[in-house]
């Protein structure tokens, strides 16, 4: 798939949401990552991620798509992760073995009871990854 094309959906074992059930989480995955030191021609380390990690989250409700591009390129290979009503995470330096643990962090963000990913029990690649987290615009009005 070329890194310009339009964004893939998949929803591996998608499920209904009722009340009960925790909120859903988005994990995006850049497909045009790659390392600095490899060709940008041929199958791209970000592509790679995705099929990896679109296969961890086989029945597990969370949902998995391809983007082009998250502009993190010093420290991709990429993920982001989105919650609604959560703080919104960008995690780099992963890689295909990483993806058992972005989906490991994924449910652990979903069952959160308030809009973060707690840092105890996230897995080691999502820890030593982190990029970033973004506060929604509701949580603007809640910072110092």
């Amino acid at each position: 798939m070329a890194a310009d094309s339009p964004a893939t959906s998949i929803v591996p074992g998608a499920a209904s949401t009722t009340a009960c059930e925790p909120p859903a989480v988005t994990v995006l995955v850049c497909r045009s990552c790659r390392w600095r030191d490899i060709p940008a021609e041929g199958v791209r380390p970000g592509s790679r991620l995705l099929d990896a990690v679109t296969k961890a989250a086989e029945n597990t409700g969370i949902t998995v798509q391809g983007v082009s591009c998250l502009a993190n390129c010093r420290r991709g290979v990429s993920v982001a992760m989105l919650r609604d009503g959560g703080w919104s995470y960008l995690f780099g330096e992963l890689d295909e073995e990483s993806a058992g643990d972005i989906i490991a962090g994924a449910e652990l963000f979903a069952t959160s009871a308030d809009p973060f990913m707690p840092f105890r029990g996230r897995p080691e690649a999502l820890k030593r990854g982190l990029i970033a987290r973004i506060p929604t615009f509701d949580h603007l009005k809640d910072l110092p």
